[in-house]
């Protein structure tokens, strides 16, 4: 009777989205990992706070477009990124917002969460200058688990150079940070060690370890006065995933539910430790992550696209053969961003392969449109990575930019590849930093809310 009462009660928890980090009433997979589950919010669903009903899905569609060409061009290796190891966060902030809580007593905020930096932090009082914030900023001093890192620590050293700032201050040398952004965005701040939850204060939430987080003091540019912050899910030796790697093994999951016309209450997941495989492994198709300069990024290697039955190499002029982790899958990109030189070909065998009227895009996003007449065929097109051939159906490679206007939400690029959420979608895709792979697997996502 107790293990029925303690499910009934663990089902009630997930059902209100309220699972924490910390919580006592945690699932654990066959395999004995531990793990916990989280909500994604999208940014435009009729759920987030930046939601507006009088913007129309197009506009907030284009949005989407324009934020994403922005944010790529952080991700280039010349870019002040990977240069000094600072996050990628662009102009209107990230796709997908997470609700935590932090400190003691726990304090709810919602932050943006990003596969594509490191750092872990939070707007704090005493404010020398903060951006506007709705949410009550977080004061470390009434927090009793608050904790500042030294200088030495291995917290601090995790910090890039670049990034660290060490000045002794009385008895305590405290860990200093400051990072600035692509778009001029900027937080300076203490390194810290804080009581973290993921979901709401309503959990009954006791901590398992300290997570390291950035207190910034200083912040301001175009961050979103929804947000609080940012959760960093990369690959980094600060960011949530590394922190927690002991407790679940390296491991993370998410599905994304695809956007539409019509309003989508439907959340995303984000799955940290549990064994997601158990339904179909049969589905399931496995690629290396490849180990390269910044460790933030997840990189894969995609060897070929195909367009239905016609398969391209994917190399350029310069270098015949296929590079090595020559792509970065994120979540807070929209779409995706190909070798230009590749995609003349892509673009030449769509041309042969869809029979519909080729159009120009209007606002110039986009390379290949097409007229939507409402009967149009579009092709299945492969991503061929290592060992692992993934299927996108036409929700993941098309979208309609305007009425009767198709488009594909694949673009060129010029030193930068990128994997983007709308090829993601309703696909569960795992990551194992212990193993080194990622894993895709075909999902209805909304079926996981």
């Amino acid at each position: 009777m107790a293990v029925i009462s303690n499910v009934y009660v663990f089902l009630l928890i997930y059902l209100f989205g309220i699972i924490s980090v910390f919580s006592p009433l945690e699932t654990t997979a066959s395999n004995g990992i531990a793990g916990f589950t989280a909500n994604l919010i999208h940014r435009d669903s009729p759920i987030s706070p930046l939601y507006n009903p009088k913007d129309s899905y197009f506009y907030r569609l284009r949005n989407s477009f324009y934020r994403s060409i922005v944010r790529a061009n952080h991700f280039k290796p010349n870019s002040v990124f990977v240069k000094a190891l600072q996050s990628d966060i662009i102009h209107g902030g990230g796709e997908y917002f997470m609700r935590i809580s932090i400190g003691t007593p726990s304090v709810e905020l919602l932050a943006i969460a990003d596969t594509g930096s490191d750092l872990i932090w939070v707007q704090c009082q005493p404010c020398d200058l903060c951006y506007q914030q709705k949410s009550p900023i977080f004061d470390p001093r009434r927090s009793s688990s608050y904790r500042q890192v030294s200088c030495g620590s291995r917290f601090c050293n995790a910090l890039d150079s670049e990034a660290r700032v060490c000045s002794a201050r009385g008895i305590v040398n405290d860990c200093g940070y400051t990072y600035s952004y692509g778009d001029h965005s900027f937080t300076d701040g203490h390194l810290a060690t804080e009581r973290f939850t993921i979901g709401s204060t309503n959990s009954n939430s006791v901590p398992l370890q300290p997570v390291a987080l950035g207190c910034g003091t200083r912040n301001g540019g175009t961050f979103d006065e929804v947000g609080s912050g940012i959760i960093g899910l990369g690959g980094g030796s600060l960011s949530l995933i590394s922190q927690l790697s002991s407790k679940i093994s390296g491991r993370f999951s998410y599905c994304l539910v695809p956007t539409s016309e019509q309003s989508n209450y439907s959340t995303s997941k984000i799955n940290f430790g549990i064994d997601m495989l158990m339904s179909d492994p049969d589905l399931v198709a496995y690629t290396p992550l490849v180990s390269k300069e910044p460790d933030t990024f997840y990189y894969l290697t995609l060897e070929a696209i195909s367009v239905g039955n016609m398969r391209l190499a994917y190399k350029n002029s310069w270098n015949k053969n296929v590079q090595q982790g020559n792509i970065i899958i994120d979540s807070g990109t929209t779409l995706t961003f190909l070798d230009s030189e590749f995609y003349n070909e892509l673009e030449s065998a769509m041309e042969e392969v869809v029979k519909a009227e080729r159009v120009s895009d209007p606002q110039g996003i986009f390379n290949i449109c097409f007229r939507d007449s409402g009967d149009v065929d579009l092709p299945i097109i492969t991503a061929h990575f290592t060992n692992a051939d993934v299927e996108l159906q036409p929700v993941n490679t098309f979208a309609k930019a305007e009425e009767k206007l198709l488009c594909l939400t694949m673009i060129p690029s010029n030193g930068i590849a990128i994997f983007g959420n709308l090829a993601q979608m309703n696909f569960l895709i795992g990551y194992d930093l212990e193993k080194s792979t990622v894993f895709f697997m075909p999902t209805d996502c909304a079926k996981q809310s």
